[in-house]
């Protein structure tokens, strides 16, 4: 994933209810924009500008039934935003590592302080 459409895919994310529409689609699979909008206290409108921010930054996808609209995670773009949490959890992990191993150095040699 380059910078630009990782910087696109975690603006999406930033928004609690568009965040909270993904885990929704994660759980709940395919739905429409109605079944979506249920749970939240704001207008359509705003449901559907929330959509085509998660469309744009190609988390959802979008597709005409008759004449419902109907969403549904693409598990690829999360994919691959898990994937780069995942190189840099094992940085982290990494670090934390050689840190503790310093930490029990200097401990080791310095007992009484």
């Amino acid at each position: 994933m380059n910078e630009q459409t990782l910087c696109t895919t975690f603006g999406a994310l930033s928004d609690p209810i568009r965040l909270s529409i993904v885990e929704r689609l994660a759980r709940g699979g395919e739905m429409s924009a109605g079944d979506i909008a249920s749970p939240y206290a704001i207008s359509l409108p705003a449901i559907s500008r929330h959509l085509g921010v998660l469309e744009r930054a190609g988390l959802v996808e979008r597709r005409v039934d008759r004449k419902w609209r109907r969403f549904r995670l693409r598990p690829e773009a999360v994919g691959a935003a898990h994937d780069w949490f995942e190189q840099h959890r094992a940085f982290w992990e990494g670090s934390f590592d050689r840190l503790a191993t310093v930490l029990t150095e200097i401990e080791t040699d310095n007992p009484e302080e």
